[in-house]
């Protein structure tokens, strides 16, 4: 018995994974395996870069609710399940990579784990990942929210709450809802003041992480820390 070969509008999408790798595919051609089929007139990977670019890219898309998808021409409930499935896994896998008693070692799946967390909120949350002193993750806690442009952060809670855990180091972070990644001189003079308040009782800053749409800026890799 033969193995039963893909369908033509597949094989290229999977042909180039297979051979290049999946780093080599764009974002379209990614979702175009997922999707499997296209539509009347749009092969697969045309369907792909509709959907992208109705959304107003990758993130719009996969952010997208149930209604607004099923509304697509293309995309009955057998696609948006598959599209579901694939945020959902992908959601997990990151939330696994960093759990309590990981050293935080790796930089980009730190980044990728706070673009997660915070990238879609549609106000500014401050977070801080509270460690020990091997740098292994005690918590991940959302402790300040805002509005669209700011949050109030107040030291005194973040140093209570870091001798709560007993933390002996700390890596802030925080989203910007406008996309727009470059800090602001409040995020300098807040960081300043929590440097100040938490190194009267020994607990280290590592680093503030300011997540946008499509880049995480690190105060540390700017020597501002």
């Amino acid at each position: 018995m033969q193995a039963e070969e893909p369908a033509t509008e597949l094989m290229m999408p999977r042909e180039k994974l297979l051979k290049a790798g999946p780093e080599q595919l764009d974002d379209a051609e990614l979702l175009a395996i997922f999707l499997r089929t296209g539509t009347r007139g749009s092969d697969v990977v045309t369907l792909a870069r509709q959907l992208i670019s109705r959304f107003d890219g990758l993130r719009g898309l996969l952010q997208a609710n149930r209604q607004d998808l099923l509304s697509e021409p293309g995309i009955g409930l057998a696609k948006y399940a598959e599209i579901a499935a694939v945020v959902e896994l992908a959601g997990r896998y990151l939330k696994s990579a960093i759990q309590r008693g990981d050293a935080l070692t790796d930089p980009d799946i730190t980044r990728q784990f706070l673009m997660l967390k915070l990238r879609p909120y549609s106000r500014e949350v401050f977070s801080c990942l509270f460690m020990d002193n091997q740098h292994r993750l005690i918590t991940y806690e959302e402790m300040f929210f805002g509005t669209i442009d700011g949050a109030s952060v107040h030291p005194r809670e973040v140093v209570k709450r870091a001798l709560e855990v007993n933390a002996a180091a700390l890596i802030f972070a925080h989203n910007h809802p406008s996309g727009v990644a470059e800090p602001s001189q409040a995020d300098r003079r807040i960081t300043d003041r929590l440097q100040s308040a938490l190194s009267l009782v020994d607990i280290r800053v590592l680093d503030h992480l300011v997540v946008g749409d499509a880049e995480v800026v690190s105060f540390a890799e700017r020597g501002w820390i």
